[in-house]
């Protein structure tokens, strides 16, 4: 069996997504993901000129071979541009060598750790009132663990928030360039903790809790945040710094006892080598679209698990279905899995183009058996969804110094 044709679909149902299909010269196909929120033209390019034609002929069975040939053969390694395109390929594959032998790609890669895949809700809000509502529609729903997010008094367009907006495209507001946000640390140290404080007093303890920072804070302002809120339990505090600098969580650590997770924005083991080595956090984030596919995502998770590190992979909408899938085969696989992110199924356009394999059910997402990732294309309704620029928005404190988003 030889790789005949690669198609790249660049659609936008709902959100932006660059979907790779591998064609098979026995008509087998394989379906991946290689989205890059923001930058995803810049990968289309990367697929279509640089690895493309050095595919067409090779064995798609040879998908460590082919992951190698990606990652070692360019020279220029690593970056998020070059690590989307190699795991759109490298789901793909994984997809084609599933349906070949008839099982879906948890049991390629050893079979169920678990029967169902535990998950996390988002809860917002323009205030903590708003946000605590939202929390209690998604425990309704039979969600036992939710991430808090709330617009921060005096600042509009919190991360989490979107100022009321819909998306990031009506954010954008037809602009050229990406949206700006102000962003004031103090007064945000100070709301915070009130949040949470309301959520326990009015949820309990038994619900499991979560926040994202969004990497906003410098290390000894992170280590403040998470000994405020000690007393309400976190499952983890995200991202509460950027990670550049590995050793930047080192300090956060020594000063509170709150779990600590990072790493949706890498895209090597590398990214996260002296975090996991070192225990300075309790989770990893990387996402199977951004660091490398299932190939890269497996050895992410066998050298956290040496570290007593679990992992919780990123799963923001801008993830594909495909994505998706091949994240909930991994968790049913990894056997040092800890939590899910999950947005929910999208709307209607996004479930016309794809068909996936997943059920959510009383806070946990269930697979079925279906060979490969089990997620169905439809490219006749993907061109109904044209691609529709669009950029993540800026922060800037008040005295005009950018800052992180």
């Amino acid at each position: 069996m030889k790789i005949k044709d690669i198609k790249i679909f660049v659609s936008n149902p709902g959100r932006n997504f660059v979907t790779v299909k591998i064609i098979t010269d026995n008509g087998v196909y394989g379906l991946g993901d290689a989205t890059l929120n923001g930058r995803e033209l810049a990968v289309v390019a990367y697929l279509e000129e640089h690895i493309i034609p050095c595919l067409i002929g090779k064995d798609p069975h040879q998908i460590e071979d082919i992951w190698q040939y990606l990652y070692k053969g360019c020279y220029w390694r690593r970056g998020p541009i070059t690590m989307t395109a190699i795991s759109g390929i490298d789901m793909a594959l994984w997809d084609i060598k599933g349906k070949v032998a008839n099982l879906p790609v948890y049991q390629l890669l050893g079979g169920k750790s678990r029967e169902k895949i535990k998950v996390y809700g988002h809860a917002n809000g323009q205030n903590i009132d708003e946000t605590l509502d939202n929390l209690g529609h998604l425990v309704d729903e039979g969600y036992k663990a939710v991430r808090l997010q709330c617009a921060i008094p005096g600042l509009d367009g919190t991360y989490g928030t979107l100022d009321g907006k819909k998306d990031y495209y009506e954010l954008q507001s037809n602009r050229p360039l990406p949206p700006e946000q102000l962003w004031d640390t103090s007064e945000y140290l100070n709301f915070i903790p009130q949040l949470f404080q309301k959520a326990r007093e009015k949820y309990g303890m038994d619900i499991e809790l979560l926040h994202d920072v969004h990497s906003r804070l410098t290390p000894i302002e992170a280590a403040r945040l998470g000994k405020t809120l000690e007393p309400y339990n976190l499952l983890f505090l995200e991202d509460c710094v950027t990670a550049e600098n590995q050793s930047g969580y080192q300090q956060v650590r020594q000063h509170t006892t709150t779990p600590l997770a990072v790493g949706e924005i890498f895209n090597t083991i590398w990214d996260a080598k002296e975090l996991l080595e070192n225990q300075w956090i309790d989770y990893i984030r990387t996402a199977v679209t951004h660091a490398g596919g299932i190939t890269a995502m497996r050895r992410i998770a066998d050298f956290a698990a040496i570290y007593h590190v679990r992992t919780a992979p990123h799963g923001p909408p801008d993830i594909s279905p495909i994505g998706h899938a091949a994240h909930a085969h991994l968790n049913s696989w990894t056997p040092n899995f800890g939590i899910q992110e999950f947005i929910g199924f999208g709307g209607a356009p996004l479930n016309e183009v794809f068909k996936h394999p997943l059920v959510f059910e009383n806070g946990h997402l269930l697979i079925n058996d279906k060979p490969g990732l089990g997620v169905d294309f439809d490219e006749k309704a993907a061109k109904k969804y044209s691609y529709k620029k669009s950029y993540l928005p800026i922060s800037r404190l008040r005295d005009g110094t950018l800052w992180n988003w």
